[in-house]
């Protein structure tokens, strides 16, 4: 395996760990704020009708719409909130990942052509030599036969 897939499978994995937990986060915090504002409600009506009694019945019965619809905004607010909260961790993990991606990608092809390069001037270097070594044996030989 080449470095830059360990690294984007490396990536893959801490993206995948970073939104389920980002996920369970959520679920816990949704279920907990639904748990405290039912609790919270049960409590609150039934005070409601202990004070007020049958007479205010009506009172009661609206007062517990009230809450209920109070109740509702809040989870579906709290509901919003987390999911923005999700979404903008999910963005900047992924763009975070992409860029470390794209640098890494980038460091490997420089050190790649670096490599070449210096390969191909060490041949290059390398050939010169061997040319001038024979140029001057045959230019011996030539002038020793002579």
């Amino acid at each position: 395996m080449s470095f830059s897939c360990v690294t984007s499978i490396v990536v893959v994995v801490v993206e995948v760990v970073v939104v389920v937990v980002v996920v369970v986060v959520v679920v816990v915090v949704v279920v907990v704020v639904v748990v405290v504002v039912v609790v919270v409600g049960v409590v609150v009506v039934e005070v409601v009708e202990v004070v007020v009694a049958a007479a205010a019945a009506v009172v009661v019965e609206v007062v517990v719409v009230v809450v209920v619809v109070v109740v509702v905004v809040v989870v579906v607010v709290v509901v919003v909130v987390e999911v923005v909260v999700v979404v903008v961790v999910v963005v900047v993990v992924v763009v975070v990942v992409v860029v470390v991606e794209v640098v890494v990608i980038v460091a490997v092809v420089v050190v790649v052509v670096v490599v070449v390069v210096v390969v191909v001037v060490v041949v290059e270097v390398v050939v010169v030599v061997v040319v001038v070594v024979v140029v001057i044996v045959i230019v011996v030989v030539v002038v020793a036969v002579v």
